[in-house]
């Protein structure tokens, strides 16, 4: 009896090793690591906030720089900026993302490009019925339509490069890109779009040796954002803001990190590995490792997610009820007298302060 248990025991053991070489066997694509040292990084969205911070950490790491920007006077600026910071120059070339001449034109002036990064973004936070479809279209062309773009540019010098080393493409999603929020309906979409256009694109090119990354950061703290919170609907500050504010600087560390380490998901905070192992789904994982700690974390996350969504709508219900109140309250200012009286007990029975007993005596 004894030797059975202990041999249970051991199989029980076991498990967790023999399932960890399994993951081991199966993990696509393989682990690997990208090399940008004297390698040609191309970052769009570079003149400011998260693409500045990146082109100045790979310029530091020892890469070959080029930021793209619609601005020139700004390119120009980030340009003295990363010299006086680094002490190196960068190139900088002037495109408009959602123009594929001229984003064509831009990347074949550049030279063959060893990482791609697609960090162009624009951001108007509204809820969808009070949103312009202009601002709409904006954030689909920018975030979604230019980086297919860049990437049909960019791809045919990639595979025909004469360094056979593995390089990148990678894109600045965002944690709106794994799960949808209030007050970000077009931008959401345009992240979440982002992320089928990555495995996709991850199976058309792995035989060229190109590997893809997705970054997810929180909210940053960069010119953009501050503009963003002028004008973003109070709901949606007190939904996202449960996942804090990074600096740029660091959003870059981590994503060039991942990058060169050729992790397709790349989260910048704890709140975003979280999601990312929750929204793991179909998703490519080099890590086995990660691919075990997906897999037994599964069913916890899941119950973690319905208890931010069950947060989150409270939150929602409160919001519209004390808007539905506070929009009588005005009208009992605005009202005649014989009828303030009246809207008064209305409000006190909203408030549950008297009865509808009471109110009819």
């Amino acid at each position: 009896m004894a030797d059975a248990d202990l041999s249970f025991l051991a199989l029980i053991a076991l498990l967790p090793i023999l399932f960890l070489i399994f993951l081991k066997l199966i993990v696509r694509p393989r682990p690997l690591q990208i090399p940008i040292k004297s390698r040609h990084v191309f970052i769009t969205g570079g003149s400011s906030g998260i693409g500045l911070a990146l082109a100045r950490q790979a310029a530091t790491e020892g890469a070959r720089v080029t930021i793209l920007a619609r601005s020139l006077e700004k390119l120009e600026e980030a340009k003295t900026s990363i010299r006086l910071s680094t002490g190196i120059d960068v190139a900088i070339v002037s495109a408009d993302v959602c123009d594929f001449e001229a984003v064509k034109a831009a990347v074949e002036s550049a030279g063959p490009i060893d990482v791609l990064i697609c960090n162009q973004g624009v951001f108007v936070a509204y809820e969808l019925e009070n949103q312009e479809m202009k601002e709409v279209r904006d954030m689909i062309g920018v975030n979604l339509i230019g980086t297919f773009n860049l990437v049909k540019a960019a791809l045919p010098g990639m595979k025909s490069r004469s360094d056979r080393k593995p390089v990148s493409i990678a894109f600045m999603s965002s944690q709106a890109g794994q799960v949808g929020i209030y007050g970000y309906t077009a931008y959401s979409a345009s992240k979440f779009g982002l992320r089928g256009l990555a495995e996709a694109l991850q199976q058309e090119v792995i035989a060229d040796d190109i590997h893809v990354s997705l970054i997810f950061p929180p909210d940053t703290d960069t010119p953009g954002f501050v503009e963003e919170n002028k004008k973003k609907p109070r709901l949606t500050s007190i939904i996202a803001g449960s996942s804090g504010v990074m600096q740029a600087d660091d959003v870059a560390k981590k994503a060039l990190n991942g990058i060169k380490s050729g992790s397709f998901f790349v989260p910048c905070n704890f709140e975003g590995f979280l999601l990312a192992i929750a929204t793991a789904g179909l998703s490519p994982q080099r890590s086995y490792l990660m691919a075990f700690v997906e897999v037994v974390s599964a069913g916890v996350l899941r119950i973690a997610g319905l208890c931010f969504q069950w947060t989150w709508y409270g939150s929602i219900e409160k919001w519209h009820a004390q808007k539905k109140y506070n929009d009588l309250c005005s009208s009992i200012c605005t009202a005649t007298p014989s009828l303030r009286r009246g809207w008064m007990y209305i409000a006190a029975i909203h408030k549950n302060l008297i009865s509808w007993t009471e109110f009819e005596d």
